[in-house]
């Protein structure tokens, strides 16, 4: 069996994440299973996917205002939700059916909207056969995602299964698994004991764009908090906390291996993250309190707001003011009440997931696999 994934740029994201989290999961069950993850703008132009990468960083921190209006209105605004995208299948769709007669995958996964609105618009046409599941890695859905002919949808929370459903899809085609976490990121209980030191993560995404600098500028660490920095790729993040000289602030480079970033979270208390879908699911599923540290404009704003309107993290603590930011976490990490009750939403808000390798035994299951996919 093939498995094709279908994410969109190479730049490490959480639609890379999330396909080598579900990439895992079936070799667990089938080690003889092909996985393989292309991007379809690098297929269809090459190099230039790196110059609209690099746009695209340009675009979320010179110009966030305009970046943050213009995907809200070209990507979100409901009204539109029936636009066709003429010039995305002018672009995609000759490579994509090349790609698909190249490959000959039995199973397309798509972890961003753009191939799932191609190849939800083949299905309508009768142009294709191959069974599509969509995989959504925010925590809403933006209209260019295809859904009508779509076989299955594995959703990050109730709220958008029920989205999709009033989109006429069939209840027993859509599985609540979260945003896709790597098996190897396990579950975590939490304790509530007196402590007389805190550890905190301060994850500012695998390209380090949150302004981390500023935090420790404006604030200087008591002895009571660790603050572990994920840098990311940015060795010039790197270098600067480490030239803090502080016990207290701990760099920390890009980590790939998925033990030692699980090993990492066992160690925290709390952690200061940007609401990136990945990052945030991680920590759902770990039950480690989270603070909104920093937003990029778009997608994760969106984030951000379903994040704070369901008690899913605890604030956001930006702009910070001077001499805030362990009063601000103390306030919350001292506090056993505060604590054990915000345990409680996250247990809540947990209990509507399945297991990810549940549901896909379910689809290599033969009645299940021919009522889905109709085979």
């Amino acid at each position: 069996m093939k498995v094709l994934f279908l994410p969109f740029l190479q730049i490490p994201s959480g639609h890379h994440h999330a396909a080598d989290a579900i990439s895992s999961y079936f070799k667990q069950l089938d080690p003889s299973i092909q996985c393989k993850k292309v991007d379809i703008l690098h297929h269809t132009f090459g190099y230039g996917e790196k110059v609209i990468s690099n746009l695209y960083l340009y675009a979320i921190q010179t110009m966030p205002a305009f970046y943050s209006w213009l995907y809200k209105n070209k990507a979100y605004d409901r009204i539109k939700s029936n636009k066709t995208f003429y010039f995305y299948e002018l672009l995609f769709l000759n490579s994509l059916k090349n790609l698909l007669k190249k490959e000959k995958p039995d199973l397309v996964i798509c972890t961003h909207s753009l191939p799932s609105h191609l190849l939800n618009h083949l299905k309508h046409k009768n142009n294709l056969s191959i069974p599509v599941i969509n995989v959504y890695t925010d925590f809403f859905v933006n209209i260019l995602w295809g859904i009508q002919h779509i076989d299955v949808h594995f959703v990050p929370s109730v709220k958008i299964k029920q989205y999709l459903e009033s989109k006429n899809v069939k209840p027993d085609r859509i599985f609540v698994t979260g945003i896709p976490v790597h098996p190897k990121i396990k579950k975590k209980k939490e304790r509530f004991e007196q402590k007389s030191e805190f550890h905190v993560l301060i994850a500012a995404g695998n390209l380090g764009v949150a302004p981390i600098e500023s935090f420790f500028q404006k604030n200087k660490p008591s002895t009571k908090i660790k603050y572990h920095v994920l840098c990311g790729k940015n060795k010039k993040l790197f270098k600067k906390i480490n030239q803090l000289g502080n016990p207290n602030i701990i760099p920390i480079a890009y980590i790939s291996c998925k033990e030692e970033m699980n090993s990492l979270y066992d160690q925290m208390d709390l952690v200061l993250t940007k609401p990136g879908g990945v990052t945030i699911s991680e920590c759902l599923l770990k039950h480690i309190p989270m603070f909104i540290v920093h937003t990029l404009p778009g997608q994760e704003e969106l984030n951000e707001a379903f994040l704070l309107k369901h008690d899913l993290v605890l604030n956001k603590i930006y702009p910070l003011q001077k001499d805030q930011l362990d009063k601000t976490l103390l306030s919350f990490l001292e506090n056993t009440d505060k604590r054990q009750k915000h345990q409680e939403k996250l247990n809540e808000y947990m209990k509507s997931q399945v297991d990810m390798m549940d549901v896909i035994k379910q689809l290599f299951s033969q009645d299940i696999h021919k009522r889905l996919f109709g085979e």
